[in-house]
């Protein structure tokens, strides 16, 4: 478990450092096996994001935009089917560099293992923008906890050898406004 959380964590800051330089053109797929259909407006990429509708739905192998059966470098979860949504505010985050406070920034991940070579675990992660600064995994008082400094983590739950877990739900576990 502790492993899949630094996974997510990696995986939501570098997808937040892909999305700060995001390419607003889909491209042509290379590797027609991967590629998600385009749902949504202006289409999802080879990768699985689709910038234009803010989501990234696909295996994860495709979140670090290498397809090579791994998610930065480790093979354990590149099989599990990621779901990312992220608002405006979060992409207005990372074109700034998050130097023009406050946001209303918010993003939500699902993670399922449960899939043909997966980890089998299932997690769901539910992160917002709150400012200020402090160390990663700081107890909040509403229940959350801070990840890079400037998050929060208002919900994390999921499912490991068939127990349920629950890493944070905070109180409104909402996203609310800033």
């Amino acid at each position: 478990m502790k492993a899949l959380c630094s996974l997510i964590a990696v995986a939501i800051m570098c997808s937040a450092a892909l999305l700060g330089c995001q390419d607003q053109q889909a491209t042509a797929p290379e590797k027609s096996a991967q590629v998600v259909a385009p749902l949504a407006k202006g289409g999802f990429n080879e990768f699985g994001y689709n910038y234009q509708a803010r989501i990234f739905n696909g295996p994860a192998d495709g979140v670090d935009k290498i397809l090579d059966g791994k998610v930065w470098g480790d093979p354990t979860y590149a099989n599990d089917h990621l779901v990312m949504k992220w608002n405006d505010e979060w992409d207005r985050g990372n074109d700034e560099a998050w130097s023009n406070p406050p946001y209303a920034a918010w993003e939500n991940n699902e993670w399922n293992g449960n899939v043909r070579g997966g980890s089998g675990e299932v997690w769901h992660y539910k992160i917002k923008w709150i400012g200020g600064s402090g160390p990663n995994g700081e107890t909040l008082p509403d229940g959350g906890y801070r990840i890079w400094g400037i998050f929060e983590v208002i919900m994390s739950q999921g499912t490991v050898a068939n127990q349920h877990f629950w890493d944070a739900h905070a109180t409104p576990a909402g996203y609310g406004t800033h």
